[in-house]
Order: C-alpha cells, then sequence, then structure tokens
C-alpha cells in the first residue's frame, strides 16, 4: 500500500462493529487483518509505553528469525490480544492511522474483533467468565447471610491464596466490597418531585441515574453522594425500575451476545424515560462510554440505542453543562486543597474534555492537577494472576506523581482505577471519588 501521508489532520472516527457479519468471526481472515495491523504498529511504536499488548507484539518480532511481524507464530497472537483490555487510548491519543486515514487502523475494535472470535472458539477461561459476571457475582454475594462471608473471605490472606489457586485471582489484587443495602434498593422507593425542574444547555434537568454493578454492590455511597450532590443543584434524581450490566465486562471478554441480551433489557427501558423527558447518568465511566459509544457502534441504526446515546451523560459534563446555562450551585464551604485528578481512560475516550477538573476548580482554595495516564486496572485485567504484575507496572507513574505532589486528595472517576492506585500508594491513604469530594465541598 502506498504512503501518501504520514497521518492524517481530519478528526478520527469509527466503524460500525460489523459483529453480525459471516466474514467476522472467520479466524483465517482475522488473523490477515491482526499480521497487517500489526506490521503498522511494529513499524511505528508510538504506543510502546500505554500498556502491555505493545511491549508483548514488539518482543515477539524482535524475538522472531526474521526481526519482522511475518516471522511470528501466528499461535502467538492471542498473547498480545490478551494484554488489550480496550482502554482505546491508542486510537484516541496516539495512533497517526486511524480512519480516516487509508490504512483504517482500529486496534482497540481489532482486539475486540480477535477477542469475540477466541471467544466463540471457547478460549476464555471459568474464572474469566464468572469475573465478567459483575451482576450475577452481586447478587449472589450481595445475599444478607452471604454478604459477610464474601467481605471476610476476601480480607483474608489465607482465602485469598485459595482463591489464586481455585481461579487464579492474584492474591494481592484489590478486590471491591460488597453490600447487601444497594444502592438500588436504598433509593427504589424514594419519591422525586419533578414539578421545578428547569432545562437549560440541552439538559432537561430531571435525571435517571444508572447505578452500575459497581455503584449498586460495591460502593452505592457514589451513587448516595452523586443523588445528594444533584439534588442540591436542582435535579430531580431516580433509579430505573430495571437495571442489568450496561454490558463492558462481556464486551471486553468478547462475549457479544451477552452483550446483546443485556442490551435487550436495559435499553427499551432507558428509551422510554428518555421519551419522558429524563436525561441518563451513570457514575462509572465505563457504563457511560458503553451507552455513549459501543452500543451504538454495535447497533448503529436502532433508533433507541441513539436515543439513548443522545441523553446519557457523564456526572460532571452534566453539571457543567448545567453551570454554562448558570444553573450550577457555586455555594460551596469549604476548600479541597491539593487534589490530584486521575483522567480516567473510558472518561476520556468520551471526548468531553476535563470537565470534572473544570467542577472542582470552581470551589475556592482549590487547585487540581491532572494525570493523564492509564491506571492498568481495567475492571478484571488487575484481578488476573497472569497480568496484575504488569497492571501494577502501568500503574507506577501515577504512584509516583501522586507521591511527589502530596495532595491532600487525590481521586478518579473510575473508583475501581482509584483503588488500583491507592494500593501501589500503600501508605494508608484513600482515594476519593470526586462526587464525594464535590458533596464535601458543599458540606452536605
Amino acid at each position: 500500500m502506498p504512503i501518501t501521508h504520514e497521518g492524517s489532520l481530519k478528526a478520527p472516527t469509527r466503524h460500525a462493529v460489523q459483529w453480525r457479519e459471516g466474514d467476522f468471526y472467520n479466524h483465517d481472515l482475522l488473523n490477515e487483518e491482526l499480521e497487517r495491523v500489526f506490521d503498522i504498529c511494529h513499524g511505528c511504536r508510538r504506543c510502546v509505553n500505554l500498556c502491555q499488548a505493545f511491549p508483548t507484539l514488539f518482543d515477539l518480532v524482535d524475538e522472531s528469525s526474521t526481526l519482522e511481524v511475518d516471522g511470528v507464530d501466528k499461535k502467538d497472537y492471542p498473547k498480545v490480544v490478551d494484554h488489550c483490555y480496550l482502554c482505546d487510548l491508542c486510537f484516541l491519543t496516539k495512533c497517526p492511522y486511524v480512519p480516516p486515514h487509508e490504512w483504517n487502523l482500529d486496534f482497540p475494535h481489532l482486539m475486540l474483533r480477535a477477542k469475540a472470535v477466541y471467544f466463540r472458539e471457547g478460549r476464555p477461561k471459568t474464572r474469566d467468565k464468572i469475573l465478567a459476571s459483575t451482576d450475577k457475582v452481586g447478587q449472589l454475594a450481595a445475599i444478607p447471610i452471604v454478604v459477610n462471608a464474601v467481605n471476610a473471605a476476601n480480607r483474608s490472606g489465607t482465602m485469598r491464596k485459595l482463591l489464586d489457586k481455585a481461579l487464579g485471582v492474584h492474591p494481592e489484587a484489590t478486590v471491591p466490597q460488597y453490600h447487601r443495602h444497594t444502592l438500588r434498593k436504598r433509593f427504589k422507593e424514594q419519591g422525586v418531585d419533578t414539578s421545578q425542574v428547569e432545562p437549560v444547555g440541552g439538559t432537561q434537568g430531571k435525571v435517571v441515574l444508572f447505578a452500575t454493578c459497581y455503584g449498586n454492590y460495591n460502593e452505592p455511597r457514589i451513587g448516595e453522594d452523586l443523588i445528594t450532590v444533584f439534588g442540591h443543584n436542582g435535579i430531580p434524581v431516580r433509579v430505573a425500575d430495571q437495571e442489568r450490566c450496561c454490558g463492558m465486562p462481556k464486551l471486553e471478554l468478547g462475549d457479544l451476545e451477552a452483550v446483546n441480551k443485556l442490551k435487550e433489557v436495559n435499553i427499551p427501558v432507558l428509551a422510554k424515560l428518555v421519551d419522558e423527558g429524563w436525561d441518563i447518568v451513570a457514575p462509572v465511566p465505563s457504563c457511560v462510554l458503553m451507552f455513549k459509544q459501543e452500543l451504538p457502534l454495535m447497533y448503529p441504526e436502532d433508533m433507541d440505542v441513539l436515543k439513548v446515546r443522545d441523553a446519557t451523560y457523564d456526572p460532571f459534563e452534566y453539571l457543567m453543562l448545567r453551570h454554562k446555562g448558570g444553573k450550577l450551585n457555586t455555594h460551596f464551604v469549604g476548600p479541597l486543597g491539593k487534589v490530584v485528578y486521575h483522567a480516567a481512560c473510558h472518561q476520556r475516550v468520551q471526548r468531553i474534555g476535563m470537565k470534572t477538573r473544570d467542577i472542582l476548580k470552581l470551589v475556592p482554595g482549590t487547585t487540581v492537577e491532572v494525570i493523564e495516564r492509564c491506571s492498568g486496572h481495567d475492571g478484571t485485567y488487575a484481578l488476573k494472576r497472569e497480568f496484575h504484575s504488569a497492571a501494577v507496572k502501568i500503574c507506577r507513574p501515577i504512584v509516583r506523581l501522586i507521591k511527589k505532589s502530596s495532595p491532600d486528595h487525590y481521586t478518579s472517576d473510575c473508583a475501581m482505577a482509584g483503588h488500583h492506585i491507592e494500593r501501589g500508594l500503600d501508605d494508608g491513604s484513600q482515594s476519593q471519588h470526586p462526587i464525594s469530594l464535590l458533596r464535601q465541598a458543599y458540606g452536605i
């Protein structure tokens, strides 16, 4: 293919994921495309410091007999795929060959295709399927008699070693706590007054909270803080009548049929609420991204999916739109001091800008330092025995920068990334979600 220019000056674009086309699952055609893309990546190597996928690829090339991609055994291609956790940063921040460039390189979605092919071939481990079943695990772990046992086991060094031997969950990886009194239970029957709703800046002024598996079962406090902060700003919040996992864990596993089943539950419920004038927010960036990007790319002609996409917001994106319309309460009662803010990958991919930073900077006596690096957590990647050390390595620069800064608070919109950073610091400090910091600044 002739080279006409080094990179594209046009805005990157994504193609629809043709996951229902027969050729999508053809292993030989997949390998042809992997070889084509790997050859381009090998000749570029700009992404070497993003994650472990690229060093793994380049080591395979450098250790091959030809020192080129054609010398790499195709049986080793899954080693590269396994290290990609679809953070999308290579596409968003590094690659000069993304569409509309003629080379048409979308590394994350090629990895998604590979994961889907491998899933159909039965390659994923039982552990991977369990970890990706966040809804079912949460429902089981939150049973009153079970929840205390699960939390105690997760805190026990002996039990964690047994879990490592049985399933391959690294004994030093941070495993979230489970709550019997979930967020949805806490707010399901709560009345919502919408009589004083004020639309502004494209927002309707009333919000449906998509609780998310993590926000529902593991850290319901984040959802509580969000509801409190939004209420303090005159934004009534309710939870959806029905909710399942957004599908991101299944997407990262390559189980696209499971993604479809979850979509068939969530989208009709959310689309109906949008028709009734509600906006949608979620406290986990990956879930927002699922509705904003991944599902629309899987179902580009489904009007309900597109309707939900257009009504879904990151919480701080929503608050900033309200602020620009003069509807944000800026009466803060106390400073936050120095805050180090880790920009989560799946929030950056939404291309909304640093809305969390901008809102926190409105608090008097507050400075915000931003770290734009992946934490390496990825929900399940850091939990797995064979990838935990790589996840810790990816996080190390963030840990180093926070130690150097000595902030009053460090925070990430991705709570799991925050706790992964927390584990790396190992100094007794705790990460706080930005919405919790904002509630603190309001004094509510």
